[in-house]
């Protein structure tokens, strides 16, 4: 069943390495990243997922998303026919101190090196959340900054 994704986006701009508690890496491509709807396919470590996500909405804050854990084999086999560009990241996982969001920051690798970007999950979208002081500008609704945009327009184009 989909769900409704709300999340801020910022670039990252200071140290936040000493905060990680946990490292994952992730490849992910995109069988269908058109305006209407993404169709991703991740491997995650060693487990694959299939998502789907509508367009934005609320400024770039929210949309919908359905997720589902795919064998990783299937995954991989996917991953041979999504668009050019494929995302490679290192997904660092930080507690935020109210205890209840993680901040998701994920340091590019290969076409998009350089990039560090973080995300944080809200449960509703005025939800104010306290921001560490390594962030940098908020990105949230800036489509260049969305993984399916990266994929056609690498960030060592820009």
């Amino acid at each position: 069943m989909p769900s409704l994704e709300i999340e801020r986006k910022f670039l990252v701009s200071g140290d936040f390495m000493p905060e990680v508690f946990q490292s994952d890496h992730i490849v992910q491509g995109y069988l269908n990243s058109s305006s209407e709807r993404t169709v991703r396919v991740r491997v995650r470590n060693d487990a694959g997922y299939i998502t789907i996500k509508s367009p934005s909405f609320d400024g770039g804050l929210s949309r919908f998303e359905w997720e589902m854990e795919i064998p990783v084999e299937d995954a991989r086999k996917l991953l041979a026919l999504a668009e050019p560009t494929v995302i490679d990241k290192t997904r660092h996982l930080i507690h935020h101190p109210d205890g209840i969001h993680t901040w998701e920051v994920d340091e590019f690798h290969g076409a998009n090196e350089g990039l560090i970007v973080c995300e944080v999950e809200l449960g509703s979208p005025d939800e104010v959340v306290a921001l560490p002081d390594w962030l940098g500008p908020e990105v949230t609704g800036d489509h260049r900054y969305s993984n399916s945009y990266l994929c056609q327009h690498p960030y060592s184009t820009w």
